[in-house]
Order: structure tokens, then sequence, then C-alpha cells
């Protein structure tokens, strides 16, 4: 009984060892960011968002679709410290970095600061000399300041930048900003100081901007979202507003439509 007991073990351990591997092999996983050759993908936060807003989406990256690793987390503490995590375990280049700001009602200005700060980083730890951003809401609108006011100046340039539910002509809801109060929210109103010196500033030619938005969404409205025209010159700008009023704000980071369009405009035109 013994005998047989102990080659049951064995022949149950090969054939486990064989699953096992025919999983790997078949995984999607596999197409990760040790076979990419594209510049890094940084994504940005908006307005009181945190590590869940782009969180799921770069699960869904990882895990579902298999586009990429989610290499580098930073957090930004509201005095701007700098802490960075090194998801890695040795590989090069991350495909995925994640911005988290501690303080994500600051103004643009500081925020801006702080995610140049990062980006400087970046390429002095990491080596990173060039980078795609995508941002959504206030994030976008950082991502643009960030490539008017710093790219290129000492810190990473920026390939491409996509923008989600951003509000370059602020936000039109009076009753919102009953409610928040705050140095982003004053950024956020469309007469403010900062908007303005958005609009007044210059784009760098030869960087391609996807800009998404939605009927659905409440805060930013579509209008609002395609005042970006105002700054980018239109050779550099594909602009989608996706008709569906049921796909709100917060709704726009989670959906698989636009999951799609993100790969096809940062990925797939450079033949990645």
């Amino acid at each position: 009984m013994y005998f047989i007991k102990k080659h049951r073990l064995k022949i149950t351990t090969i054939l486990v060892l064989i699953v096992g591997y025919i999983t790997y092999i078949s995984m999607p996983n596999n197409a990760k960011s040790e076979h990419y050759s594209g510049d890094p993908t940084v994504f940005i936060h908006g307005y009181k968002g945190t590590k869940n807003s782009f969180g799921y989406m770069l699960d869904r990256f990882e895990h579902e679709y298999g586009w990429g690793n989610k290499g580098l987390i930073y957090y930004v503490t509201k005095e701007g410290r700098i802490r960075d995590y090194n998801l890695n375990k040795g590989r090069y280049a991350p495909t995925f970095i994640q911005i988290i700001l501690e303080d994500n009602r600051a103004s643009f200005a500081d925020s801006a600061e702080w995610v140049s700060a990062v980006l400087l980083q970046m390429k002095e730890k990491y080596k990173i000399d060039s980078v795609n951003i995508v941002g959504h809401s206030m994030g976008g609108i950082l991502a643009l300041k960030y490539t008017m006011d710093f790219a290129g100046n000492g810190y990473p340039e920026v390939n491409k930048l996509v923008t989600i539910g951003s509000p370059f002509d602020g936000i039109y809801s009076e009753a919102y900003f009953q409610i928040h109060q705050d140095a982003a929210a004053e950024d956020l109103k469309p007469d403010s100081l900062a908007l303005q010196l958005l609009r007044e500033s210059s784009f760098p030619e030869d960087i391609q901007v996807l800009n998404i938005g939605s009927t659905g969404d409440t805060v930013a409205l579509p209008e609002s979202v395609q005042a970006l025209r105002m700054i980018i010159p239109r050779n550099q700008l594909r602009e989608i507003i996706i008709d569906d009023h049921k796909l709100g704000h917060s709704a726009l980071h989670e959906s698989v439509e636009i999951d799609k369009m993100i790969y096809s405009f940062l990925w797939q035109d450079d033949g990645q």
C-alpha cells in the first residue's frame, strides 16, 4: 500500500507541474514590460482622486489584457516629499507608473510642481527620458501643464498625452462650488486665473494628444472638455466625445471602451 501511495503521489506531483507550466505559458501576462520597447506611461488622478482612481484601470491593463505591468507607484505627501515603490523586481523599465498626491485638493501650480518633481526623480533614479501621460479630470490639466511648463527642460519629454474628462474651460455648475471650496476648486472655476494662464501658454510641437469626454459627464461637460481646442493645434489633437448619458465623470476610468481607446492611441499607432 505504501508503494502504491508513493507512486500516486509522484504522478500527482508531475501532473500539477505540467498543468502549472501550460497555464504559465498561456497567460496573457507574458506580454509585459520586459518585452515592451516604448515609453513608460504615467497616470495622474484628478481632483479628490486616490489610488483607486486609476488603480482598477491599471489592474485591467495588467491582469486582464496583458498590456504591461505597473512598475512604479509614487506617493507625494502634503509637504511634497516623494515616496517611490518599485514593483518591477529588477526589471529596468516599467510600463505603467501611478502618481498619487496626498493633497488632492491643492492648486494647479502646487500639484504640477509635485508632478514635475516626481518625473524629475524618474529621470535621475530610473533613467526615464520620455513618457506618455494619461490624466483624468484635473489630472489631465496637470498633465497638460507639465507638458507645457516643464517637459524637456531637464525633465522627461512627453511623447503622447491622453486626457479623460478634463474641464479645460472649468466646471460650469455653481452648485459644485458651494460644496467644494479649496485651492483646486478655485482653479477649476471657469474664470480662474489658473485656467486663463493655461490657455495663454503654448503647446509643444510634435506631441499628439487624445482628448476624451462623455455626454453623461455632468462635471466636465463636453463643451469644457472641447475647450482644449483653444490650446492644442488641430493637427496634434484627436477628440472623442462618447455619446452615452450613463457614462458619468467617475465612470470614465472604469470604461472598457476607453481602455481600448487608450491602447489604440498609445501603443497600436506605433506598432507596439
